[in-house]
């Protein structure tokens, strides 16, 4: 989680909602990214997004058995689709997000019966700092 957090701290940086996510097999780091959406003028390339993209292209597959994913915010419906597409075998994320989260909030995802693959799913690791990074964030801006 602790990379997840310096990809969210940069992007922050970067102007863009500090959120970051990393991609984990057996201990080993195959992607981790920040928020671009602002950046790339993209609406898709949330930090879930882009490590899942990066990490898919490292192993030559569009599916990542027994990888883990850390995010600092819960993942909205978008990244949830994209989380169980991919096969992750465990999410963890810090922040929850009541408002557009869409794993244990809102749509929440992986409960639809439309829903072909379900991670095991573990919420509120580094859940101050992540949420702290957010609200410093937005409060800047206001």
């Amino acid at each position: 989680m602790a990379i997840a957090l310096e990809a969210a701290e940069a992007a922050g940086k970067r102007g863009e909602v500090p959120i970051g996510a990393v991609v984990v097999r057996d201990g080993i780091v195959l992607a981790s990214a920040g928020n671009r959406t602002r950046e790339l003028f993209d609406p898709t390339a949330h930090a879930e997004i882009l490590a899942l993209r990066e990490a898919c292209a490292t192993e030559g597959s569009e599916r990542l058995p027994g990888a883990h994913l850390y995010v600092t915010l819960e993942p909205c419906a978008m990244c949830a689709a994209a989380i169980a597409f991919a096969r992750i075998e465990r999410l963890y994320y810090g922040a929850a997000d009541p408002k557009g989260g869409g794993v244990d909030h809102g749509g929440r995802f992986f409960d639809q019966p439309t829903c072909h693959h379900r991670p095991e799913v573990y919420s509120g690791f580094s859940e101050t700092r992540a949420a702290t990074l957010l609200r410093q964030f937005f409060e800047e801006r206001r």
